[in-house]
């Protein structure tokens, strides 16, 4: 692999064991003898930036405050990535209000503190209250963000097609970027999470599946990695992983589908 995704923390619990400066050190060591970049964070799950709970509200504000100091001091070149929210049952437009003012205090906040961490929202599936599902609701946090310099997108394959973005064809990739170029601009796009989907279009159900098994299909993943406005940029496999071979598998699949 030549680039990857990891946790500064792990993504279950509130609780963070903070980074010895040796092994910051030995990291940042590592990584630049290695042919792996860019690297990617990807935030605690438990953070949700919607929530109509104040508690949980500023306490994910916090974490990802914590999470953008982690990203500096790992990273030569820092993101960020997150699933913009869920708002639990308290509307759409409710949810959408409270990510930009969370957004806008994250960014603040930061640059006071002098960080140079790129914040990523990343597309969802649509399942439950989750936000982001469509890029018309993106284009609204990000045009709502008062730094958007430092507002990019993570785009994940499998949750634009549960969302109900077909990629598993040549013209519906073709329609999908022209509605991304439309409401956000492929500028913006930093990153692609490179995963097959368990279930139908629209399905809103996020369940990642091995590159060719699922519903978009391998012809989809062709067309995807050798598109001219994504082919230079960094894929990222969240795909299933039971045995060691797993991720090999997945990683040789897509490198076999590139053009030369």
């Amino acid at each position: 692999c030549s680039t990857m995704q990891i946790f500064s923390k792990n993504a279950s619990t509130w609780r963070e064991k903070i980074l010895k400066e040796d092994e910051v050190e030995s990291f940042r060591e590592n990584l630049k003898n290695s042919n792996i970049n860019p690297v990617f964070i990807h935030t605690s799950y438990l953070v949700n930036l919607a929530s109509p709970s104040d508690e949980l509200y500023f306490k994910s504000i916090n974490a990802f405050i914590e999470e953008m100091k982690r990203a500096d001091l790992l990273l030569p070149v820092p993101y960020l990535i997150i699933h913009p929210g869920a708002h639990t049952g308290a509307g759409e437009e409710y949810g959408i209000q409270r990510i930009i003012r969370a957004l806008n205090i994250i960014l603040e906040k930061s640059a006071d503190l002098g960080l140079k961490t790129m914040i990523l929202l990343e597309d969802t599936a649509g399942s439950g209250t989750h936000l982001g599902y469509t890029f018309r609701q993106l284009k609204r946090m990000m045009e709502g963000a008062n730094d958007k310099k430092r507002m990019g997108i993570c785009f994940d394959t499998c949750h634009a097609f549960a969302a109900g973005y077909d990629l598993s064809h040549q013209e519906g990739i073709k329609q999908t970027l022209e509605e991304f170029e439309k409401y956000i601009g492929l500028d913006k796009l930093k990153v692609i999470h490179l995963n097959d989907s368990k279930f139908p279009l629209g399905s809103r159900k996020d369940r990642h599946m091995h590159i060719g098994k699922g519903y978009i299909g391998l012809e989809g993943f062709r067309v995807l990695v050798n598109h001219e406005y994504l082919k230079g940029l960094p894929f990222i496999l969240e795909t299933p992983k039971y045995t060691e071979k797993d991720d090999l598998k997945n990683i040789n699949l897509v490198k076999s589908l590139v053009s030369n």
